[in-house]
């Protein structure tokens, strides 16, 4: 009976001291985790098209007469409530010209992160530039996709 009492001390013991030790671990990995799209969008986009992604960015009305910064919130609803993805990826890579962008040449997001990842590691290890650019324009692409309005 002894020995019964002492093993079932001793476990509640070992579990009262182990939960908050794995709750402290698994708040150091969730304060590492960073929403990428959401910082390259704050970082690089938000200045022109808004926090909100609405178009009321500080930038936007530097812009020449005529010119309307798009509502990012609204691209599903008038495309028949469909997120158009492929789009959206194309015009922060460079594929698609948008004027307000400047040319191709101006540091459109996917020639600029080809520059930087001539500087990005990896645990020592050289990134491979296509996985990196495409990792970042797909993350800021789904956060786009998380702006849109029901």
């Amino acid at each position: 009976m002894h020995s019964i009492l002492v093993r079932a001390f001793a476990v509640a013991a070992i579990s009262v001291g182990v939960i908050p030790m794995a709750h402290a671990q698994k708040s150091d990995i969730a304060a590492q985790n960073v929403d990428r799209g959401k910082y390259e969008y704050e970082a690089h986009c938000a200045v022109c098209h808004g926090l909100s992604g609405a178009g009321d960015g500080s930038f936007a009305q530097l812009f020449k007469s005529g010119i309307l910064m798009p509502d990012l919130t609204a691209l599903a609803k008038k495309n028949n409530g469909v997120f158009p993805f492929m789009r959206v990826y194309e015009t922060i890579d460079g594929t698609q010209n948008v004027e307000a962008h400047g040319t191709q040449r101006m540091p459109i997001w996917g020639p600029r992160y080809k520059v930087e990842v001539g500087r990005s590691f990896y645990d020592d290890f050289r990134a491979d530039p296509e996985v990196f650019v495409r990792a970042r324009i797909l993350a800021l692409t789904e956060y786009v996709y998380r702006l849109q309005t029901k």
